[in-house]
């Protein structure tokens, strides 16, 4: 796992669980129903979610992520016995709109700028949930643009997602490193070209299988320690 900074000229981020806590629903969901403990309804919709991404992706049944996030509410919600009005599965449902960015982004992201590094989000995210991220995170400023899987109707770990950025961005893709939170985008990231940084936030055990990423960081301020040397 080698991350050389000099061969890097763009960074591109995954949103969700990298720039923003999607653990952040547990409020809405606690608020909006009975429960006591929202963190196993939590994972269940966020897996679910990511299930249905790859499963739309080789059934070629392309939905709006916000529209499989809503799907995966409704599963979560039935898997573990909640009952929820429609109205208030969407008023969780919007808790997507208003995730808590983690602590270390804008400043990290100020750092890799001032290194010379251009910046862009590259997500499962449809434009409308990107424009509400950016704003809510307050980086819009630091960002060249975002990219969304919605221009391809394909979701990650597809290859030419990660190509179609490497385009958006004017970047040999060799020059790119992408950081996520999530073990197989990165894996995507490397099989489609790019460098690949996991973001280990929660200091869960390496994945066995599939490529390795070039490297492992705790946070994004390690990131950007890592790519200012």
């Amino acid at each position: 796992m080698t991350l050389d900074p000099d061969a890097v000229s763009t960074v591109t981020f995954d949103s969700y669980s990298t720039l923003v806590d999607v653990d952040a629903v547990e409020s809405a969901l606690e608020h909006h129903t009975s429960l006591d403990d929202p963190a196993p309804v939590s994972r269940t919709w966020r897996e679910r979610s990511m299930q249905y991404t790859l499963v739309a992706n080789h059934l070629e049944a392309y939905e709006t992520f916000y529209e499989i996030n809503r799907e995966a509410l409704t599963y979560a919600l039935a898997a573990h016995d909640v009952e929820c009005s429609d109205d208030e599965r969407e008023e969780i449902l919007e808790a997507y709109h208003d995730l808590e960015v983690f602590d270390d982004v804008r400043e990290s992201i100020e750092r890799l700028r001032s290194a010379g590094y251009d910046c862009y989000v590259l997500s499962n995210g449809n434009p409308e949930m990107l424009e509400s991220m950016v704003e809510s995170a307050d980086i819009g400023d630091l960002l060249e643009e975002t990219i969304s899987a919605h221009e391809l109707e394909t979701f990650k770990p597809a290859p030419e997602l990660y190509r179609h950025a490497a385009g958006r961005t004017g970047t040999p893709i060799d020059e790119i490193v992408h950081v996520s939170a999530l073990w197989f985008d990165v894996q995507g990231a490397v099989h489609a070209g790019m460098n690949g940084a996991w973001l280990d936030r929660k200091g869960d055990p390496e994945e066995p299988f599939g490529p390795e990423p070039d490297a492992v960081v705790a946070g994004l301020d390690e990131l950007a320690d890592t790519l200012e040397n």
